[in-house]
């Protein structure tokens, strides 16, 4: 029979990812590879890892996350949701530390569009009076 496991979806700017926690010893692991692995800059583990440590399950869950979409700060942002998401269905009495911590709204910030006329979404030509 196959283990229980608790799901939770994150998503920010272009990037979506699945969670799956199960109770375990801390493995982790992000689209097949350990997550050190999967996200070597700096400080994206302390991001990653924030929701665990509020919650108080550092190395009590076992993490498997495929994340699709974006660029390495997007997918980060939404394993982070992700994650906090999981946890509050594994023990709904953490909710209040996910609130606290910030960890469960969802970042609404995008790209923003370019318009006609412009070079970039806000940068206008050069004005030239003659």
């Amino acid at each position: 029979m196959a283990e229980r496991y608790f799901e939770g979806i994150g998503r920010r700017k272009q990037a979506t990812a699945r969670v799956r926690l199960t109770k375990g010893k801390g493995a982790f692991v992000v689209n097949g590879k350990e997550v050190a692995d999967y996200f070597p800059r700096f400080g994206d583990l302390d991001i990653i890892n924030s929701p665990l440590e509020d919650g108080g399950a550092k190395n009590a869950v076992d993490i498997s996350v495929l994340v699709k979409g974006g660029g390495t700060t997007g997918q980060v942002g939404a394993v982070r949701l992700g994650i906090a998401r999981a946890l509050i269905k594994m023990t709904p009495d953490v909710d209040r530390a996910m609130r606290k911590g910030g960890h469960i709204t969802r970042d609404p910030r995008v790209k923003e569009r370019k318009k006609p006329g412009l070079k970039k979404a806000r940068k206008a030509p050069t004005y030239t009076k003659r």
